[in-house]
């Protein structure tokens, strides 16, 4: 039987919100634990092997789209997206950068619902030894352009490790809740995964808090009025929220 301090538990903050019909809740144990993404610096991948030395993250399968405007951000950004930022620049403009997935609500005439794998991971992945440098094309074309990536990015690659889920009740209040990225989120093929970094003790080992280090993806998810009430909430005197389970068992 596991040990309490081994479970894992959580602590909340959760408020409502004066100018929506709307509860948030938020997951103050990670936003308060001390995780950053440590992409290229030990993040072993989502393949079915630790794989840390393709340095592909989270990128091996491409990226799922949400709707159609998040697909546009990606057109939009492409187009301003150099050769010299973009390995596989010359294979995007040839044959297209988008593929037909097989989300919620495709079918057979439907837009394009990921970007396509080349070479085993993301089209718009950089590998190691490109010169214009590894990592997202996207990501670094925008930093060239003195720009947010997550402007440039399909949303799923600027949120995680973070989600937010929406309920809404018979009475049509919603609930959004915002927590860590967990395996399951990624359906049956999460359980295949032989590494997950909100799950890694390497990948809590920021220097500041995850709620200031994802300051402008958090604000881009719930706006920063919210946001702003929440880092009231987070920084109390005297309150500390449980610490991450991945914490307590190093």
């Amino acid at each position: 039987m596991s040990d309490a301090s081994d479970a894992d538990i959580h602590e909340w903050i959760s408020f409502e919100d004066d100018d929506e019909l709307r509860t948030w809740e938020f997951d103050a144990t990670f936003l308060r634990s001390n995780y950053q993404c440590i992409w290229g610096c030990g993040c072993q991948g989502v393949l079915d092997e630790p794989a840390e030395e393709l340095h592909q993250g989270c990128c091996s399968y491409g990226a799922h789209f949400v709707d159609e405007d998040d697909v546009q951000t990606v057109v939009r950004a492409f187009v301003r997206t150099s050769p010299e930022h973009m390995q596989f620049h010359a294979k995007a403009t040839k044959g297209g950068f988008l593929r037909a997935g097989d989300g919620p609500g495709d079918d057979e005439n439907g837009p394009p619902t990921t970007t396509r794998v080349v070479d085993g991971a993301c089209i718009f992945l950089n590998r190691p030894g490109f010169e214009g440098g590894a990592g997202c094309a996207l990501h670094i074309a925008a930093e060239a352009a003195g720009e947010r990536p997550i402007d440039w990015k399909p949303n799923v690659c600027w949120q995680l490790p973070i989600r937010v889920d929406h309920f809404t009740d018979d009475q049509g209040h919603v609930l959004s809740r915002l927590r860590e990225w967990k395996r399951r989120d990624w359906g049956d093929g999460g359980a295949d995964f032989a590494w997950w970094c909100t799950e890694a003790p390497e990948a809590f080992s920021g220097s500041r808090p995850f709620y200031l280090t994802a300051r402008d993806e958090i604000v881009e998810l719930v706006g920063e009025r919210v946001y702003d009430r929440l880092v009231e909430l987070l920084e109390r005197p005297d309150w500390v929220p449980l610490p991450h389970p991945v914490a307590r068992r190093s």
